[in-house]
């Protein structure tokens, strides 16, 4: 991993107005691949931006916009420092309803907004990119790659809700992809039945579930982390990037 990342706080147009966000990338210059990642549901904050200065580290610039800007800068619902059980149900009461309003046209309009944004910045070098997400964030990785095939080379999603949109949406993938999977989120049986439909739309793919986990094992900050699937999950995400964004 290279020195300590540089942090930017952004603000990116899109038809409906500017949605802030926040770059993570190598300092000290140069151009590096691009990776948008998208937050979970609980939004941009502190462990989204660890989460992407790691990243960042292993030499990509790391894009991370608020999805729920159309509602105010980050953070639009202000949160505990810790989600436990005694905090979800509050907490949860507040996000759902941004969550409910971000529908897939929305998410369609930002993606385009994201990519051209990458695409301009001086630091991201010129070639494919890479999209990731953890929960409602991955299926927002999923569309993302799905409308711009030409554009996204890696997709990787975690804990996320990836057959929303139906397995039909499998067909318009060319990346390599990667599906991380919580135990509480689905069974053996439905992980068949999504790594059949990927198999059949001749998607290049490890999709599988991360044992012992439940939703949200990523997230630092919720009582749902698993330090031991976070490393996991690093360790599927790096080799899949290095293979299709090789860095300097």
């Amino acid at each position: 991993m290279s020195a300590q990342p540089r942090t930017e706080l952004l603000q990116i147009p899109t038809p409906d107005g500017q949605a802030d966000a926040l770059a993570a990338f190598p300092d000290g210059g140069g151009r590096h691949p691009g990776v948008l990642m998208y937050p979970d549901g609980f939004g941009l904050r502190p462990t989204l931006r660890a989460l992407a200065c790691e990243l960042a580290g292993h030499g990509y610039f790391v894009l991370v916009p608020n999805l729920f800007y159309r509602h105010g800068p980050a953070p639009v619902v202000a949160l505990p420092p810790y989600i436990g059980a005694e905090q979800r149900a509050e907490v949860f009461a507040r996000v759902m309803p941004l969550v409910a309003a971000h529908t897939r046209d929305r998410a369609l309009l930002d993606a385009d907004a994201h990519l051209r944004f990458l695409a301009a910045r001086p630091e991201v070098a010129a070639g494919p990119v890479a999209v990731t997400g953890y929960c409602i964030g991955g299926l927002q990785a999923v569309r993302t790659a799905a409308a711009h095939p030409e554009q996204v080379a890696a997709l990787a999603a975690f804990h996320a809700p990836v057959t929303v949109d139906g397995p039909g949406l499998f067909a318009e993938l060319t990346a390599e992809v990667h599906f991380g999977h919580a135990a509480s989120d689905l069974t053996p049986e439905t992980l068949a039945g999504l790594n059949r439909s990927l198999d059949a739309a001749g998607i290049t793919h490890t999709s599988e579930i991360y044992p012992g986990t439940v939703h949200g094992f990523t997230m630092s900050d919720t009582d749902a982390f698993d330090p031991a699937a976070r490393r996991l999950h690093w360790d599927r995400l790096l080799p899949l990037l290095a293979r299709a964004l090789p860095t300097a």
